[in-house]
């Protein structure tokens, strides 16, 4: 049984988005992927067509970029939901130029008010080199401090590396 809230932590194609899948997937009950990817070239369009079709069939998908909070206060508790991921959200806030503080409030209210388990994709980026730009630097900060409050939430928060699962918190079902 997973907790209201997973989060599952990994650098660029660890494994983590499989390995969430797989999570959700074990719960047997109606699967939700919230995607917040936005495909703005072709080479984007071809990796989240991959997803997709390695995902498999029954999945409902919801494309939410931006609103997750609300999307995710109209979902039914009878169903577990894998977003993925909340480094793209980020990224969507920073470059709309967002007012962050309130969207994060939006996205911990949506987490509060959603009666289904949620499983959360991030990546951990900050065990890199420093940026060279102001921009790449404020993400880097605002993706950790995103990652620590969501981890304090969770019930259960899985860091991947090489596909492999390593339990930072909580028990895997």
């Amino acid at each position: 049984m997973l907790p209201g809230l997973t989060l599952v932590l990994g650098g660029a194609a660890s494994g983590k988005s499989a390995f969430a899948e797989g999570l959700v997937s074990g719960t047997g009950r109606n699967r939700v992927y919230l995607a917040t990817a936005q495909a703005h070239d072709e080479e984007m369009r071809l990796k989240l067509a991959a997803h997709r079709e390695a995902r498999g069939p029954g999945w409902h998908t919801i494309e939410e970029p931006m609103d997750v909070g609300r999307a995710l206060a109209t979902i039914s508790g009878d169903t577990c939901v894998l977003f993925d991921c909340a480094t793209m959200w980020l990224s969507n806030q920073l470059l709309a130029e967002a007012d962050l503080a309130e969207a994060e409030a939006g996205l911990m209210a949506g987490l509060a008010l959603c009666p289904a388990p949620v499983v959360i994709v991030s990546n951990e980026v900050g065990a890199s080199v420093v940026p060279e730009n102001a921009l790449a630097r404020r993400f880097r900060e605002e993706q950790g401090k995103l990652n620590q409050k969501l981890a304090a939430k969770a019930g259960l928060v899985v860091n991947v590396i090489a596909g492999l699962p390593q339990v930072l918190k909580g028990e895997l079902p």
